[in-house]
Formats: structure tokens, sequence, C-alpha cells
């Protein structure tokens, strides 16, 4: 009998690393992670770990590309399963629902996204991916409310530009607050409702 070697999944091996790498930076933050921390938390070698990404900085970049990607598609995956409206309002509270640090999970997320930021301040790499992530999200925000302008949802006087970047300065602020226990994920998630209610219209359906 021939043996057949074992198909190794590479895509999930580095999805393995990167899940170990935001858990470790989610306790200990960035600084006090080495390659030998993740390395022990994904159950991985050195050799295995190194082999995938040569420094602690790959890793990262790799790690909050991939969370970009993972929250696109728990997105998709809400609205394929039919569990939100897919209305401009419903879909912009999904995407900050999925940015806020509401539970474990999403706290290793935004504590990652913390420690990228602080990287890209003086790395020019990171400073490169991070300018790129942002304005995307500013459009998609944008795009949105200029659909609940065509809806008759949102006043025709509002900017989109305008209200996406107010709308990421409250999810930036109070994911803040979350992480430093000022304010409680439901007192943040209440603005969230606050302030979109008031965009999309006094009458219109809360998309919760």
């Amino acid at each position: 009998m021939v043996n057949v070697p074992k198909q190794v999944d590479h895509a999930a091996r580095r999805a393995e690393i990167a899940e170990a790498l935001t858990r470790l930076t989610a306790t200990r933050g960035l600084e006090g992670v080495s390659l030998r921390h993740v390395a022990a938390e994904a159950g991985m070698s050195m050799g295995l770990v190194q082999h995938y990404f040569k420094t602690k900085d790959e890793m990262l970049l790799f790690a909050v590309e991939r969370r970009s990607q993972v929250y696109e598609e728990r997105l998709k995956a809400r609205l394929a399963a039919g569990e939100l409206p897919s209305t401009p309002k419903a879909i912009l509270r999904a995407i900050m629902t999925e940015i806020l640090p509401l539970d474990e999970r999403s706290r290793g997320d935004w504590l990652m996204g913390v420690a990228f930021f602080i990287r890209a301040i003086s790395d020019p790499s990171f400073a490169a991916a991070y300018t790129e992530g942002v304005p995307q999200l500013f459009e998609l925000f944008a795009v949105l409310i200029r659909q609940g302008q065509e809806a008759g949802e949102v006043d025709k006087s509002a900017d989109p530009e305008h209200e996406a970047a107010i709308l990421w300065a409250i999810a930036d602020s109070q994911g803040t607050n979350i992480v430093m226990k000022h304010r409680t994920p439901d007192e943040v998630v209440s603005t969230m409702d606050y302030h979109l209610d008031r965009l999309f219209g006094a009458g219109s359906a809360s998309s919760g």
C-alpha cells in the first residue's frame, strides 16, 4: 500500500498563526509577544512559524489584512443567511458592530488594530497599508449613505463624506471607551443606534 503524503492547508496554517498572534496581542500587547510565544500559542514549532513568517512585523501585516477579509466574509454570510435586512442602514450597523470590540473575539481584533496603528506611525510599510484601508471604509460608508438618500431615508442635504467620517469617529472613539471600560458595550451600541436613527430618520425601523 502506497502512503499518500498528507496535503497541508497552508492558508489554514497561516490563519492559525494569525489567530494566535491576535490572542496574545490582546493579553500581552504586541511588544510583549515574540515569534516563540506565537509558536507556543499556535501549538507549532518555531521553525514552522518561521517557514510562513520570517518576522513578527510580517505576521502582523498578514493578521491585520486577514482581519479585514474576515469582517467582509462575516457580513456577507449574515446577509446571505437573511440575518439582517439588506438596507443601507442595516449594513452600516452590521459593519460598525463588527468593528467595535463588543466581545472577547472582537476585543482581540481591536487591540491588534491598535498595535498596527502604533507601528504605522513610525514604519512606512505599515503606514501604507493603514492609509489604504481606512479611505476604502470611508467610501463604503459614504456609498451606503447615498443609497439611503436615494431611498428617501437620509436627508438630501446631508453630506455623505462628512457623515461617513462621523460614523468612523463614533466607532473609533467608542471602541476605545469599551476597551478602557469607560462605557459598556450596551451603552456604546445604544449611542451607535441613536446616531443611525437620526441619520436615517426617526421613523425608520430599527435594524438590529
